[in-house]
């Protein structure tokens, strides 16, 4: 039975913000464009508190290296049930990154207080949670309502979305930065082994704080920069409505 696949979603708020209304976030939230990583001024712009940050970033040779290092040595993962730290879903469905990314996004942390009932989005969780790693998958290969979402969210896009082949030849991928509850700060992608915890924030400190800057996304453009790159992105913010 052939893959199934979705049109490449583009990462701005127009788009971002239908798909998640439609699956069932409130409207209490909302992405935001964020202009800047570090300038006050525009920085001012995107409300506080920043439960995630949802990034897309081309997948270079040098991060290529780096994901196949730090994931080489990771087993299958086994971890599901209420007690897993977030809830993180192998992409088998082909493009679908964007939208795996935005379940990641809003599933996990404080956004998940914002999941109304009786939508898509409680039922995935729900379903989810007891699910290990392949089960899981299936739960949203099964999700029509997910796939009619993502296909309506994607003629938003600003741009022409590029076909499958010039999607897999770009290469980029969706990557979702979230706090939990607990203050970790977590990289969840549905490309990797798993979720990869990458620190602890303070009480004051949220997805786009410094300190979470630097242990996420300034991360990876540290890694590019070392091996003489210059890693372009694009970043938008889940936080309150205005």
């Amino acid at each position: 039975m052939p893959r199934k696949t979705f049109t490449v979603l583009e990462n701005n708020p127009d788009v971002m913000n239908q798909l998640a209304y439609q699956l069932g976030l409130s409207k209490d939230l909302a992405f935001h464009d964020i202009y800047s990583l570090h300038d006050p001024d525009l920085l001012a712009f995107v409300p506080r508190p920043v439960f995630a940050l949802l990034v897309t970033i081309p997948m270079t040779p040098t991060w290529l290296q780096s994901r196949q290092e730090e994931d080489a040595p990771q087993g299958i993962y086994e971890a599901c049930g209420p007690d897993e730290p977030v809830i993180w879903f192998k992409q088998t469905i082909g493009h679908a990154c964007g939208s795996i990314a935005l379940l990641h996004s809003l599933l996990n942390g404080r956004a998940a207080d914002f999941i109304l009932p009786g939508t898509e989005l409680e039922r995935i969780r729900r379903e989810a949670v007891p699910l290990k790693m392949a089960a899981r998958a299936k739960v949203l290969e099964d999700s029509q309502v997910l796939e009619d979402a993502h296909q309506a969210a994607a003629a938003l896009g600003q741009s022409e979305a590029p076909s499958a082949e010039n999607a897999d030849r770009l290469g980029n991928h969706f990557v979702s930065f979230v706090k939990t509850k607990d203050g970790r700060l977590w990289e969840l992608e549905g490309s990797r082994k798993g979720p990869l915890q990458r620190g602890v924030l303070g009480d004051d400190e949220d997805a786009l704080s410094e300190k979470a800057l630097k242990l996420g996304l300034e991360r990876l453009m540290h890694i590019e920069r070392e091996a003489g790159g210059n890693m372009r992105f694009s970043c938008i913010a889940l936080a309150p409505a205005p």
